[in-house]
């Protein structure tokens, strides 16, 4: 009967490891590997996509004196509620760090889905490339100068269009419930803002952001 009772154990001892082993040893290791994935969860779609838009902009940043290492993204085909402002490193292929943005209500009392304009007056998003210009203190705090760098966003200065922080935009994901609506700036939040300024602010070269919408 001892012997039996032994076994049992042992058997159960066993199965515990595996168990262990199965659900907790591979997701770490695989999460090593991984250090997008590791700290936004992020879908693997998302982050393909990201990628072939980084190929582009590496080639574009090396052309036009940009910084190489990291670039700006923001994916507007996302939901308001997701992030969808991504820091990502040119050099690694990988997401640094994500956070919410808020796109312009067209000069409406709401907007959930983005339209874009590059008229100035229209109170829209614009598509397209930017270059991250000069830092100052303004009606919102610390907020940095974008300068268009395509047709569709070549009024962005001229219209005040500008990336900085607001309170009501906040730290974490709040999908399926929307954010609130700029007048056609880059809004983030108080603190993701920290973030991005501490890689602007170390840059010795301007930081490239893209914002585009691609299924």
């Amino acid at each position: 009967m001892l012997r039996f009772a032994i076994k049992i154990i042992s058997v159960l001892v066993l199965l515990t490891i595996f168990v262990t082993v199965f659900y907790f040893g591979y997701p770490i290791s695989f999460k090593d590997h991984s250090p997008a994935l590791k700290t936004f969860g992020q879908q693997p779609g998302e982050l393909k996509k990201l990628q072939s838009f980084g190929s582009k902009a590496n080639a574009y940043c090396h052309q036009h004196g940009f910084n190489t290492s990291v670039c700006f993204f923001a994916d507007m085909s996302l939901p308001a509620g997701k992030n969808r402002f991504f820091v990502y490193s040119l050099q690694q292929d990988l997401i640094l760090s994500s956070g919410l943005v808020a796109h312009g209500s067209c000069n409406s009392s709401f907007l959930e889905n983005p339209r874009f304009s590059n008229t100035p007056g229209s109170g829209c998003s614009s598509l397209g490339r930017y270059k991250v210009g000069l830092k100052y203190n303004g009606r919102f705090g610390t907020a940095y100068k974008l300068y268009g760098l395509d047709s569709s966003n070549s009024n962005a200065f001229k219209r005040n269009i500008v990336l900085h922080s607001y309170y009501l935009v906040p730290d974490n994901e709040v999908d399926p419930l929307p954010v609130c609506n700029s007048l056609g700036c880059a809004m983030v939040s108080g603190n993701f803002l920290k973030t991005l300024s501490k890689t602007i602010d170390s840059s010795r070269k301007p930081i490239l952001l893209w914002m585009f919408k691609q299924q």
